[in-house]
């Protein structure tokens, strides 16, 4: 007699349905609530079975294909320029972003070293300080590209 498990909360009509769901843009918790279990539940059995998980990838990665197509058909029209920058404000946030008025930019404060070293240049006359000085500075530019970085 062959043993028999418990049967799945998600058949496969469910998970077709939830595919369908994510496939047109809607989330895990809506598709949870339409086929009436939990977001935890289409986790868990994505968890357990790989081939759910890649429909699921495969359908919520489909829709921002989609839309990014969307926004490049749009920004390639030059009278839908807003289309183009939306997107590098959004791809680009620390080159494209909006910033505050009282926001200052790496290379900002880049510059700004850069004048402190020549005002310690052309001020201080002790050669060791002045070069115990420099060196400081270029330490603190050089975290500074590290932080750009990340």
């Amino acid at each position: 007699m062959a043993k028999s498990g418990p049967k799945p909360v998600l058949d496969e009509i469910k998970r077709r349905e939830i595919i369908a769901i994510l496939s047109v843009g809607c989330s895990r918790r809506t598709a949870a609530r339409y086929v009436g279990c939990s977001p935890r539940t289409i986790r868990n059995t994505a968890e357990r079975e790989p081939e759910f998980s890649e429909q699921i990838s495969r359908a919520e990665h489909s829709q921002e294909l989609r839309y990014l197509k969307n926004v490049q058909k749009a920004a390639d029209q030059e009278k839908y320029w807003r289309a183009a920058a939306w997107f590098l404000e959004r791809k680009f946030p620390d080159e494209y972003g909006r910033r505050g008025p009282n926001v200052i930019t790496v290379t900002q404060i880049k510059d700004l070293w850069a004048r402190f070293a020549e005002i310690i240049i052309a001020e201080v006359s002790h050669e060791e300080t002045r070069d115990k000085l420099l060196i400081r500075f270029a330490e603190i530019s050089a975290s500074l590209d590290t932080a750009a970085e990340k």
